[in-house]
């Protein structure tokens, strides 16, 4: 395993170097390279936790996690909401990461021996579609992926798109289920760096994407998707996540080798500081410091010296973090340990944790959270639960996911604690206590304002989206405050009352390259994905 690792960082960095776009006119096609598919799927999975990285970025300074810190220039656009097409690029990477799938698939379409490689393949070229449309709306999908074959892909619309992805998914568990009744396969549990060849783990996460999928599709107040089937593969009785589904190919204190998230946010692998031009947002904190909700708990297991840590409004030039610098030394706001030596430091819990912490592919909270809904809204899915139980187990898991330390291991009373949150410190605020919701709409906003706290810094462009979609958590239209709003205090935007942008720009490389197709008359203020409010 260990040699297996080494070979999957190589591979990884190459990838995120050098990977061929969707559409890459660079590639010959006269001089072909070939791999097989169970050196190409570990180096795949791990290049996502890069492309997941760059998601939470994005999400967290759009969606209200993380502000422009004091002392440091250049955030421009990012402030003012004035996006140009070079604001933010998450489109070529995504892509990049998907060649690496549908080479797999392509490699494997009709071998029987390989079904779990091709079954696994497609459901991470869904995942990254997703995100993709979740980011853009209308995007290459039919045509995309053919390489030099078709360099001018024309664009699907998001809900098609959405469509042909359930699709894909119910094909997937489909080759799963097939793989499974045969005698003879080519075992994936050496090059699965999430579950490890547990196939029924698959199941679950393309049964939990699918329901995404229908909740964004269906719940929404703009375009309902037209789904082919809206049921789930009953996996035995355990149809959705009930664990986190961590991307580990042996992370470790190495060069090429550490948790991105960690070489980022907290120390590269010499030691050095990782990104300092960012801080909380007072929004974020007010979730935790009894502001809006009590939960000092999940709020120590993020934060260094959670209570006085340096802080502050998105657009604030000034900037708090400037005063407040000295009480977080070097080494990430988000790493709570008390070993501050790059070095060393690590082995914490929160949502950086150490070097050799798995990355979030999807955890169990999302799972719960979208079952929630899915109860209240009237979305048929298997497994026999209800709404509260759903919530309970989501806000459950999000603390067994902080609490957990980069082995495995759980530090603390998770599920105490979790009790403790949602029947005696928040008692009588149906945002946490779920025993005192009124209607479906207080429900909805419960469940959806726990997921975005759920996903603080851990998957924050899903919590973007959710609020996208909803208007969940609430924020001020009038009145704002840094705690009643993540809106910038110096926003350019005029068009929505409550100040923020509704989506990115397409990258400048689709003027550059397929300018023919490119979706025209794109405002981040006004254009919106076919989901969003």
């Amino acid at each position: 395993m260990k040699r297996l690792s080494i070979l999957i960082f190589l591979a990884a960095a190459l990838v995120m170097a050098a990977c061929n776009k969707y559409f890459d006119i660079n590639t010959n096609p006269n001089q072909p390279t070939s791999v097989t598919p169970n050196l190409i799927l570990p180096q795949a999975l791990t290049a996502t936790s890069f492309v997941l990285n760059g998601y939470n970025t994005y999400g967290s300074q759009l969606g209200g996690n993380a502000a422009n810190a004091g002392g440091y220039g250049g955030f421009n656009e990012y402030v003012t909401y004035s996006y140009t097409s070079g604001s933010w690029n998450m489109w070529s990477p995504t892509y990049d990461n998907l060649e690496d799938y549908q080479y797999i698939i392509d490699k494997t379409t009709g071998d029987a021996a390989n079904i779990y490689f091709n079954a696994v393949a497609t459901i991470m070229r869904v995942h990254g579609f997703q995100l993709l449309v979740d980011a853009y709306n209308d995007i290459p999908y039919t045509h995309g992926l053919k390489g030099a074959s078709e360099l001018n892909p024309p664009y699907d619309k998001g809900p098609d798109v959405y469509a042909g992805l359930a699709v894909e998914l119910d094909s997937a568990m489909a080759r799963i289920n097939r793989g499974n009744a045969m005698a003879t396969k080519n075992p994936i549990d050496n090059y699965d760096v999430v579950f490890h060849g547990n196939m029924s783990k698959w199941m679950q996460l393309a049964n939990t994407l699918k329901l995404k999928l229908i909740v964004r599709g269906l719940n929404n107040s703009g375009t309902k998707v037209t789904f082919a089937n809206t049921s789930f593969d009953p996996n035995g009785g355990a149809p959705f996540l009930t664990t986190d589904a961590l991307i580990n190919p042996g992370f470790t204190r190495d060069i090429n080798r550490q948790n991105t998230a960690w070489n980022n946010w907290a120390y590269t692998y010499t030691g050095t500081a990782g990104n300092k031009a960012w801080v909380p947002t007072l929004w974020i904190l007010s979730w935790y410091d009894g502001t809006n909700l009590n939960d000092p708990d999940r709020g120590k297991a993020i934060y260094f010296e959670f209570g006085s840590i340096p802080s502050d409004q998105i657009g604030n030039r000034l900037g708090r973090e400037t005063v407040d610098a000295p009480k977080c030394p070097t080494g990430g706001r988000w790493y709570p340990g008390t070993d501050r030596t790059g070095t060393s430091a690590g082995n914490s819990t929160g949502v950086l944790k150490g070097p050799n912490a798995g990355y979030p592919l999807m955890t169990a909270a999302e799972s719960y959270f979208l079952q929630a809904e899915a109860y209240v809204t009237g979305i048929v899915i298997p497994g026999g639960s209800d709404d509260v139980t759903s919530f309970r187990n989501g806000v459950t898991a999000s603390f067994i996911f902080l609490y957990t330390l980069p082995d495995l291991s759980v530090s603390g009373s998770p599920a105490a604690d979790a009790a403790t949150y949602m029947d005696v410190t928040n008692t009588g605020n149906y945002l946490a206590d779920y025993s005192s919701v009124s209607g479906n709409l207080q429900k909805l906003e419960a469940i959806t304002t726990q997921k975005y706290i759920a996903l603080n810094y851990i998957h924050s462009h899903e919590g973007w989206n959710e609020f996208r979609r909803t208007g969940y958590p609430r924020v001020a239209e009038s009145g704002r405050t840094a705690t009643n709003t993540f809106a910038s205090t110096v926003s350019n935007q005029t068009f929505r009352p409550d100040g923020l942008p509704t989506r990115i720009l397409y990258p400048t490389s689709e003027a550059q390259y397929n300018p023919a197709n490119l979706p025209s008359g794109i405002d981040p203020f006004t254009k919106l994905i076919f989901w969003a409010k």
